[in-house]
């Protein structure tokens, strides 16, 4: 709207995410790559068309960041790993890269990841320590800590992130941001992720109307990926404003199988109280299911396996060691294994899908934790593979199901650092999780809670 009234312009949105990247990346460690000339020259092409009253689509001129995970023509694609050759060839763009540049996306840079996006935190071999703007002793969580370390502190307005364990909803939770992981195939990705159908690509932004928009855009077919949903061409933004009164809202504190801080259950409990405020009807449902980590694994360590399996003995000494521990480890799964765990997976995703039939939603905690310190996989010295997914027991289940599920902020601790909800819908209702979250934004007390970028040093 400012753009088409001329108050601001897309040079001046981008200069200004510029300079907020050169007052604080330093310190955060956000970014992989920053392209200026790139981003300024894109900006100067969204500016004139706005004056031209001709935008190029959705998000023309609106500043905006890559996970670098997903392929960027013309750069590199590291995914944190030293064993990636930076120099290429970087001749294609990811499915929601490709989206978004025709929607007229100014792309700053790309953001960073730990490596291979393996873990919920973020550092690597390649890349070192992101960290939160919340709290710089602290981790912004991950496997997107990159992007929502952006996002929290105004480096850019639109961040392209992956989940395929809560990689989204954890570093959306830590630094008090909102973040979408939608239904699977929602979004196209291509390459596949060697990780297989629990990962996702989607949107984290400061507001649920910019995911909204973004996932709008990030939603358009590509025919490189063979395993989308039939594309609907579904405005986000509009469906925000439906009321949510008697929408049947299912509340569940620990899942059943949960350890929650006292903190963060208190902060979700009243997130569940606003939800009936609003005129939802909010039963709690604690029990869903067996705590499905032995699935995850296999499947996930598996991925991990394959995704690994031609590096080199020099590639594997430089991995990360927590992931080079999955990889060994890995080694001992056997197809046995993997299809029982397929099995289960499915029987899982039939358990939610009839538990749909009595509730719109499920609301839960989206972490155990707030945010601990940084350079550790888990917020106590864990030394067992795998360690990250013990304080993150409320994302991966969602992956497993495919379901629709975002982290909106609900709180902070004693120590001021954000508190995540995390609501989940039924398949390809991806439009219901947002007007949720929409109608919660606005009654949440911490809807306007910004971190104090004047700490950062």
């Amino acid at each position: 709207e400012g753009y088409r009234a001329g108050t601001i312009s897309p040079v001046e949105a981008t200069q200004a995410a510029l300079s907020q990247i050169e007052k604080y990346n330093g310190a955060l460690n956000a970014f992989v790559l920053v392209d200026e000339d790139y981003a300024l020259a894109s900006a100067r092409e969204s500016e004139a068309r706005w004056q031209a009253g001709t935008p190029k689509g959705l998000v023309d001129g609106v500043p905006t960041t890559i996970k670098d995970i997903l392929l960027t023509k013309g750069w590199p694609t590291l995914r944190g790993s030293m064993s990636v050759d930076a120099a290429g060839p970087w001749n294609d763009d990811a499915p929601s890269v490709a989206r978004l540049k025709e929607h007229g996306a100014v792309i700053l840079g790309k953001t960073t990841s730990p490596e291979f996006g393996w873990k919920g935190v973020t550092d690597s071999p390649r890349t070192g320590i992101t960290r939160n703007p919340w709290n710089t002793d602290m981790t912004p969580g991950g496997s997107s800590g990159g992007a929502s370390a952006a996002c929290a502190s105004g480096m850019g307005v639109l961040h392209v992130g992956t989940d395929g364990g809560g990689s989204i909803r954890i570093p959306a939770s830590f630094t008090g941001i909102f973040g979408i992981k939608p239904s699977y195939g929602r979004v196209p990705a291509w390459p596949l992720s060697p990780f297989g159908t629990v990962a996702h690509v989607g949107p984290m932004t400061r507001t649920v109307t910019d995911s909204a928009l973004m996932l709008r855009v990030m939603s358009g077919p590509d025919a490189r990926d063979w395993t989308t949903l039939p594309f609907v061409d579904t405005d986000y933004v509009a469906a925000l404003s439906a009321s949510i009164k008697g929408k049947r809202v299912a509340y569940s504190p620990t899942l059943g199988y949960a350890a929650v801080d006292p903190e963060v259950a208190a902060a979700v409990k009243r997130g569940a109280e606003l939800f009936a405020e609003l005129g939802a009807n909010v039963e709690e449902v604690d029990f869903l299911f067996e705590n499905p980590l032995p699935i995850f694994n296999v499947l996930w360590w598996s991925g991990a396996r394959f995704a690994l399996r031609n590096l080199t003995d020099k590639q594997l000494n430089e991995l990360d060691p927590g992931l080079r521990r999955v990889f060994e480890g890995a080694a001992s799964i056997t197809l046995t294994d993997y299809l029982e765990a397929v099995q289960a997976r499915g029987e899982l995703g039939n358990r939610m899908k009839q538990f749909h039939e009595t509730y719109d939603l499920l609301l839960t905690p989206s972490l155990a934790i707030p945010a601990f310190e940084v350079g550790k996989l888990a917020p106590t010295e864990l030394e067992e593979v795998g360690g990250w997914v013990d304080w993150t027991p409320f994302s991966y289940p969602f992956n497993l199901t495919q379901q629709p599920a975002c982290s909106i902020p609900c709180g902070l601790n004693s120590e001021g650092l954000p508190i995540g909800l995390q609501i989940v819908g039924p398949m390809q209702d991806d439009a219901a999780v947002l007007n949720a979250a929409y109608a919660f934004e606005r009654v949440s007390p911490v809807a306007s809670a910004r971190p104090d970028l004047t700490k950062i040093v």
